[in-house]
């Protein structure tokens, strides 16, 4: 990996693999939940290891059990340079998991529950999360970026993103407002990349190490991670740096030895080899 940062909007420059905050709370989504003390440990271990972007949302809880609420307690007063991302738009449902979406009016609670549960003044980057669950949302997402871009412009968030769009809801939000950041699933949409590399756009998959129904392709990683003495998860963690200058990655778990293991592939050099064999 030749550049290891990335500039976020230009201005909040991060290591290109952070770590993602979904999974403190619980590690499926039909799994126990885990303690607070855990949570709490993993985050601060986190920091150790040179953590500086933190992507999270006000809806990774689980029986008030609350990934805001974690990085809170464990982290601030808050380090220099951490970059700390958040996600509104999702309304959990009866069953606790986010299913419907708010309206624009609904979404400067939804900014000021992140920033009170945070404890900051001001969120340095706020993706529009589209659609209820993991299927691409569908429609115009104007009018609830519009409704984010005004409190962007009152100093409530610094930097805007979207999440779970398609190339033409990225444009209709270019459209009406700066966007710093894409976060869609991992799912090899070459269009939508190619569109953030020309506009220096952060591409942030989540599941970057296999989940949502898409399971790793463990034939072709696993030959990869034998020759280079990593696992798995290590090199699906390189390939996506590799793939991309403006790919970062955010590998979430509650588990400080997968902590460990994750952060550790920052360090992995894949070969002209190892890419070939990665591509078939």
């Amino acid at each position: 990996m030749t550049n290891t940062t990335f500039d976020i909007g230009g201005d909040l420059r991060v290591n290109r693999l952070g770590f993602g905050a979904m999974r403190l709370p619980v590690s499926t989504l039909d799994g126990p939940t885990r303690t607070p003390e855990n949570g709490i440990a993993v985050l601060r271990r986190a920091m150790e290891l040179g953590v500086d972007h933190i992507d999270t949302a006000g809806f990774y809880e689980r029986d008030a059990v609350r990934a805001n609420e974690l990085i809170r307690k464990a982290l601030h007063p808050y380090r220099d340079g951490l970059v700390i991302a958040t996600k509104v738009g999702p309304l959990r449902g009866p069953n606790g998991l986010p299913s419907g979406e708010a309206p624009p009016e609904g979404l400067r609670a939804l900014v000021e529950a992140d920033l009170r549960d945070l404890g900051l003044d001001r969120l340095d980057l706020v993706y529009l999360r589209v659609g209820g669950s993991l299927e691409l949302g569908t429609g115009s997402i104007g009018d609830r970026f519009a409704a984010l871009a005004e409190l962007r412009e009152e100093g409530l968030i610094r930097h805007l993103g979207v999440s779970n769009v398609d190339a033409a809801q990225l444009a209709e939000a270019r459209a009406i407002a700066p966007v710093a950041a894409v976060q869609n699933n991992n799912d090899g949409d070459a269009g939508l990349l190619a569109a953030c590399e020309a506009a220096g756009i952060a591409f942030v998959p989540f599941f970057p190490i296999g989940g949502g129904g898409r399971p790793l392709d463990a034939e072709r990683l696993g030959k990869v991670a034998s020759r280079l003495g990593a696992t798995v998860p290590q090199v699906a963690i390189a390939a996506l740096l590799a793939s991309s200058p403006v790919a970062l990655a955010i590998p979430g778990t509650g588990d400080l030895g997968h902590l460990e293991e994750n952060q550790a592939a920052g360090g992995l050099e894949l070969s002209d080899e190892d890419l070939a064999d990665l591509r078939g």
